[in-house]
């Protein structure tokens, strides 16, 4: 998929026609996106991320994740997606998000959804929270990450199990 000449509009247009969350063509487009890492391509994932329909939003903010340049503008809407969503799918992609950004100002929204009914949520939560505790480690998203290593999902229960023992220095 040749980016030459292609939108941002048009990017994304084939990313969304990618139904597969995971679908290659989609994570092909959003990588395009990230290598061009300009504020068209940030307006426009932020546009998504308040969109109708939730492949829209989950690709909004999957895109900004990978922004890095603009983490200062991207964490508002990120935050703002996570207080108001309903979308399990959409919030762990928030969190994974939050987690590839790593900014410790992320740190209040992830705690927030640490307790979702959904384990994909929590799970999110587990990986996010490792890379959002700050340094020294805030002690409250520390105890939070120790909670989740009891969590009755294993793979949540791993997760944070690895974001304790990177946190803290100690052996898994």
């Amino acid at each position: 998929m040749p980016s030459v000449g292609r939108t941002v509009r048009d990017l994304i247009e084939a990313a969304l026609d990618d139904t597969d969350p995971d679908g290659p063509v989609r994570w092909q487009v959003i990588c395009t996106i990230r290598e061009r890492g300009d504020l068209e391509s940030f307006i426009e994932a932020r546009r998504l991320c308040a969109a109708r329909t939730t492949p829209e939003r989950l690709l909004g903010v999957d895109i900004l994740g990978l922004l890095h340049m603009y983490v200062d503008r991207t964490l508002p809407v990120l935050r703002q997606v996570a207080a108001g969503e309903d979308d399990a799918m959409v919030l762990y992609s928030v969190l994974i998000a939050f987690g590839h950004l790593a900014d410790p100002r992320s740190l209040p929204s992830v705690i927030d959804l640490a307790d979702h009914h959904d384990s994909r949520v929590r799970y999110g939560a587990a990986y996010a929270l490792q890379h959002v505790l700050g340094d020294p480690p805030d002690r409250t998203g520390l105890d939070t990450l120790r909670r989740l290593t009891t969590d009755s999902d294993a793979d949540v229960a791993g997760w944070a199990a690895l974001g304790v023992a990177l946190a803290t220095g100690r052996q898994v």
